[in-house]
């Protein structure tokens, strides 16, 4: 049976914190975003504050780069924008003991597949909730929840900020 948790959009911005949340409504997972760090870390823990894993921005990358670590403070998984994507969002996930994973659709609007080669693995959808600003991580047996969501996480980060870069450069040149 799949497991759907609920997350809010564009809440991640550095220093802020929130909570995903399982199908039922229950605070399963918190997210806290860490401020006066050189680069965006974002830390998972479990209901209880115990630290599950982080995410990190890579810096001085070709391409915008997010590291997934272990409570210990281990490379599991990087998540990266594939380079040439004529037709839809794709973005590769390096995932360190284990399969790599490719995600796909609409990431912007919350509407994409995460894949194990042409397995479907998990999904991510707005259409499941009538709030707009909230989106689910729809997650298939046997596998692993934490890195699933901090996928999901690391690429909703990633998809907005180069979002708020684009806006950023198209106001300089209307100047």
């Amino acid at each position: 049976m799949t497991t759907r948790y609920k997350l809010r959009q564009a809440l991640f911005s550095i220093g802020d914190d929130f909570w995903i949340e399982d199908h039922e409504g229950r605070k399963v997972y918190k997210v806290d975003g860490k401020i006066l760090r050189i680069r965006k870390t974002l830390v998972f823990e479990d209901a209880k504050g115990k630290p599950l894993c982080q995410i990190k921005e890579r810096l001085l990358t070709i391409r915008d780069t997010m590291v997934i670590e272990n409570a210990d403070g281990n490379e599991v998984a990087a998540v990266r924008k594939a380079l040439l994507t004529p037709l839809r969002d794709k973005w590769n996930v390096n995932v360190k003991n284990g399969p790599d994973l490719d995600v796909q659709g609409d990431i912007f609007d919350h509407e994409y597949a995460i894949k194990q080669g042409w397995d479907k693995v998990a999904e991510v959808s707005k259409k499941w909730f009538s709030f707009t600003d909230t989106y689910g991580v729809e997650i298939d047996p046997g596998q692993n929840h934490i890195l699933i969501l901090a996928i999901a996480v690391a690429i909703d980060m990633m998809a907005h900020d180069e979002d708020d870069k684009k806006r950023s450069k198209e106001r300089k040149k209307e100047k």
